[in-house]
């Protein structure tokens, strides 16, 4: 087996979600990525902990949203009381067709996705982590040969962890006491926020792996200005180009899209809460490099912020604080190389995608 699979399941069982013996864990996984399950039941029985094998399914997805009627879509108990059962979840992906449900009515979609808010809810109470095989179709949305692709993959999950929170944490001893913050990006961007008396977290490969972000939560109602997300996104498996949103009082009250805006529409559409921002996020792990069509990475690659409409991450809230909640989280990403800065409290902090703690920051 590639040495590099083995040293990724070792970073998810080691670092990600620190099992223990007896812990249950659920595994959910694609076919396409078999020799990571493979890896990681090797090093489950070395911990003595009981694994679970869930096939995660594409296919088979598209097949019942296609057929059934949205109104059947409801809760599965049995899958919530095996959740409130497990204690480590990891979730992997790896796709070989990653259009596969682009044939799917958006309204279905987010239909499933309200009916699964208790089991995504119930997986947040376990010590879980998502990450990324480098299967096929991947590397087919990523542009690069299978080969080059895992390359990539495995550069920006099996790394110094310790080395990258480190670095992350001078961002967010900027980020946690602040009270607002301004992104403004060339002549389509200039949003401000207020950030005060939420949590600023650092994703260092614990929840999501690859980490590399450090990220915190608006005050819902505090969101003024417009923002053009100028790199795609893949939602409901069909791409969105240039979202632009236009936020008063903190809701969405304009929006458009180059491509696909009857699938932005729908996305804002979920809920009350999916017009307003839960999340604010700024990319760090300077490994990944490139553009691929994958939010996981893309939204943690050097020179970006993203944004995400819809459900706030609970942990980034503190108990008294306003929650937005929605049944859906959508991250957006704004490429900041160029022209770009952000603004704390008044103070640029980023410029051209350069830290004020790095070599080469031009705060004028």
């Amino acid at each position: 087996m590639d040495p590099r699979i083995e040293q990724h399941a070792e970073v998810i069982v080691e670092h990600s979600t620190k099992v223990e013996a007896d812990d249950n864990v659920r595994i959910v996984a694609p076919s396409a990525a078999e020799d990571l399950v493979v890896a990681l039941a090797e090093k489950l029985g070395e911990k003595g902990a009981n694994p679970a094998y869930h096939l995660r399914s594409q296919r088979a997805s598209r097949a019942y949203m296609r057929a059934a009627d949205e109104d059947s879509f409801s809760l599965a108990e049995h899958r919530l009381a095996e959740m409130e059962e497990t204690d480590v979840v990891v979730i992997v992906r790896g796709d070989e067709n990653t259009k596969e449900t682009s044939d799917v009515d958006p309204e279905k979609v987010q239909a499933a996705s309200k009916a699964g808010k208790p089991i995504s809810e119930a997986r947040m109470e376990t010590r879980w982590v998502g990450t990324q095989y480098p299967a096929p179709g991947n590397a087919q949305d990523a542009e690069m040969s299978t080969d080059a692709y895992e390359s990539f993959v495995w550069d920006a999950v099996n790394k110094d962890w310790d080395a990258q929170r480190e670095h992350q944490e001078q961002m967010v001893e900027i980020l946690d006491p602040a009270d607002e913050v301004r992104i403004v990006s060339g002549e389509t961007t200039d949003i401000r926020m207020s950030v005060d008396g939420m949590v600023t977290a650092n994703d260092y490969g614990e929840l999501n792996l690859p980490g590399g972000e450090v990220y915190t939560a608006p005050r819902p109602e505090s969101v003024e200005g417009e923002v053009l997300f100028d790199m795609p996104l893949m939602a409901q498996g069909r791409e969105i180009q240039d979202a632009h949103l236009v936020f008063e009082d903190g809701e969405v009250v304009e929006y458009s899209a180059a491509k696909n805006e009857d699938v932005l529409g729908a996305v804002l559409d979920t809920d009350e809460g999916a017009r307003r921002l839960g999340e604010l996020g700024i990319g760090m792990n300077r490994d990944i490099d490139r553009f691929t069509y994958n939010m996981l990475f893309d939204e943690k690659m050097g020179d970006t912020v993203h944004m995400a409409v819809g459900k706030a991450i609970e942990h980034t809230v503190p108990d008294g604080e306003p929650l937005n909640e929605s049944a859906t989280h959508m991250d957006m990403i704004v490429d900041m190389s160029e022209n770009s800065f952000i603004e704390v409290d008044g103070e640029i902090v980023q410029r051209n995608g350069t830290f004020r703690f790095e070599d080469g920051f031009d705060g004028e």
